[in-house]
């Protein structure tokens, strides 16, 4: 656990130095998505970082909120994807790492172009359908905004996991109560989003994802869960720009850049682990 903690103060400082060095990205999501994709790629999943697209045999995840795309390369590179010093090419011409992740760029551990919101359950869904198909009892995984549920597509995607038993998926909802105009109850009130999974026959599950031990035990018990007949939802509660006190709880840190002398603030707060690139 010590471990992956220092791990997810690293890619912390790996999400406000990629965005500050281009002045563009998405810094708020990112960080307060870090335990999770600590938890996930260094524990809980089992995957291989020598790439391969098909995914045979292995778990495997897909980032429908694209824009959190800093989170997710660094992730990607400290876990053995790609080289770590390739995250220095973030949003820059001809790098491998866009702003949304693309699969033209052949960047390993990237399987689905995303960024345009909703359409991540859909790709998900089609995934644990064909794994499936194909006998192989490796987990699907899935993370999404609650802003981007205001997408219409995500709930006709979860109406038929729910209606076909599609029970090899974990999706979460980064559940963090902002999107880029506001908070989601100002832009669109959510209501009850534990009511409405259960209502499309999905397994409701909820845990703080701003705590490492809470995310990892919270990730293995949705884990436990699969197989009966129904795919699995975390309700992930966490706080936009979580590890960074002047961009915690904001959706104005949704997308913009940190300047010089706040980039000097966040790292003060954020130890150096693992070296920067």
């Amino acid at each position: 656990m010590a471990n992956l903690k220092e791990t997810a103060s690293q890619i912390r400082r790996d999400i406000v130095r990629m965005v500050h060095g281009v002045q563009s990205g998405h810094p708020g999501g990112s960080l307060g998505c870090t335990e999770f994709f600590t938890a996930l790629y260094f524990d809980v999943m089992k995957h291989n970082p020598d790439f391969k697209m098909d995914g045979i045999g292995e778990d495997v995840f897909f980032l429908s909120n694209g824009h959190i795309s800093p989170v997710f390369y660094s992730s990607l590179a400290r876990s053995g994807y790609f080289p770590v010093a390739e995250l220095s090419t973030f949003r820059k011409i001809n790098s491998r790492l866009q702003g949304h992740p693309t699969t033209h760029e052949h960047l390993p551990g990237i399987r689905v172009a995303s960024g345009s919101l909703g359409q991540g359950m859909s790709v998900a869904i089609g995934a644990a359908l064909a794994k499936k198909l194909n006998k192989d009892n490796s987990t699907v995984y899935s993370l999404h905004g609650d802003g981007e549920l205001d997408e219409g597509q995500n709930w006709e995607a979860i109406m038929f996991a729910g209606a076909k038993a599609v029970d090899n998926l974990i999706s979460t909802v980064d559940w963090n109560g902002q999107q880029i105009d506001g908070p989601t109850k100002k832009v669109m009130d959510l209501q009850n989003l534990h009511a409405k999974f259960e209502a499309f026959g999905w397994i409701v599950t909820e845990m703080e994802g701003n705590d490492m031990d809470a995310v990892v035990a919270g990730l293995n018990k949705a884990k436990s869960l699969l197989g009966n007949g129904k795919p699995v939802v975390i309700l992930m509660k966490t706080v936009m720009g979580k590890g960074v006190d002047f961009m915690e709880g904001s959706h104005e840190w949704h997308g913009i850049a940190p300047n010089d002398d706040q980039l000097k603030a966040a790292l003060a707060q954020l130890p150096e682990t693992l070296g920067d690139y």
